[in-house]
């Protein structure tokens, strides 16, 4: 009798495992075509973050659209600043023969360059200001090779009037980490712009959130009259925790991402990032589904013009910011917070 109970007890779970294993196969008998979605986060701040979370709603809104799936979540990392995470990110996503691979910010870009130079893994990047200097690209027009994406570039000319507009300048200060490609052309045209508009520049670099506070205090103590930084995200890092230092010394930050003024800087003047992480995603689709080739799709920009002010700094520094609506398409009010809702 007890051996007769055994039996049957492994019949049942013998049925019971058939029976899922059967539902695992309706499942991918449905039809749909799945395709595996690395995406690679360079760091953990809220402009990057919000280009994340774009990319993943419209892939998902995309795969019901095309009636396919696009499984990211099992492919989706976060390098945190660290070559050696990216490097070791990359390989892995490699190894797991993913269908593409969506970098985000250009370290997180080149590093996986450089691991699928051999391989047949599609790249569309994100958020990269330069592609053509970062050697990612060698034309915008034509990328070559297996790669391409979308562009964050700053329109530094119209950024400078905004902060001539909100300021009087005599004396700029550069706030940026110089080993972030991202940062170099739009300092240079900054630094060009202010020699021919007669403005002083003083410059501090960093490379961790430490450095830059001291950088600020360096700036604050070199009496500036306005700080700049590009689409810099070791200082978007550190902006939280820095910009109380601007806002006592009533000095305004004026930054190339509205992430910035929503952690205190008093501007952040750019793109709209949800949209730049929705085009992302559209490339890397045409990439996937329509069978596109990475060499036949141009680099993609989203026009920038959109002014983020912190209404809580701009109080707190007295700063009329009225004159921004005359040379921006859009201005935002925010106020300080972390991430975006």
């Amino acid at each position: 009798m007890k051996r007769r109970k055994i039996l049957m007890s492994i019949l049942l779970a013998t049925t019971m495992l058939m029976s899922l294993g059967a539902c695992g196969s309706e499942k991918r008998e449905s039809g749909k075509k799945v395709y595996k979605v690395g995406i690679v986060q360079y760091v953990d701040d809220a402009s990057l973050n919000q280009i994340e979370s774009s990319i993943e709603k419209e892939l998902d809104e995309k795969g019901k659209e095309k009636n396919v799936v696009f499984e990211y979540k099992k492919y989706k990392h976060n390098g945190q600043a660290d070559a050696s995470n990216l490097n070791q990110i990359a390989t892995e996503l490699v190894n797991n023969e993913v269908d593409i691979i969506i970098p985000i910010a250009t370290p997180a870009a080149m590093i996986c360059q450089n691991a699928t130079e051999d391989k047949d893994i599609p790249i569309v990047f994100s958020a990269v200001s330069d592609p053509v200097s970062s050697k990612l690209v060698k034309s915008l027009e034509k990328p070559s090779g297996n790669i391409t994406g979308t562009s964050d570039a700053l329109d530094t000319k119209t950024l400078f009037k905004v902060i001539r507009a909100g300021s009087d300048v005599k004396k700029l200060g550069l706030l940026y980490n110089k080993s972030e490609d991202s940062s170099i052309k739009a300092i240079k045209e900054i630094k060009q712009l202010c020699k021919k508009n007669g403005i002083e520049v003083v410059e501090k670099t960093g490379t961790t959130t430490n450095e830059i506070a001291l950088c600020a205090d360096a700036l604050i103590e070199n009496k500036v009259d306005a700080v700049f930084t590009p689409t810099d995200n070791t200082v978007q890092v550190a902006e939280i925790s820095i910009y109380d230092k601007f806002q006592n010394a009533k000095i305004p930050h004026y930054a190339g991402a509205d992430s910035f003024a929503l952690n205190g800087a008093f501007c952040g003047y750019g793109i709209n990032y949800v949209e730049l992480g929705k085009k992302t995603a559209d490339i890397a689709v045409d990439i996937l589904v329509e069978k596109k080739k990475p060499s036949q799709i141009p680099v993609q920009f989203v026009n920038s013009g959109i002014a983020t002010v912190n209404t809580e700094t701009a109080e707190k520094i007295g700063l009329d910011y009225s004159k921004f609506k005359d040379l921006c398409t859009q201005v935002i009010e925010t106020k300080t917070k972390k991430e975006f809702d």
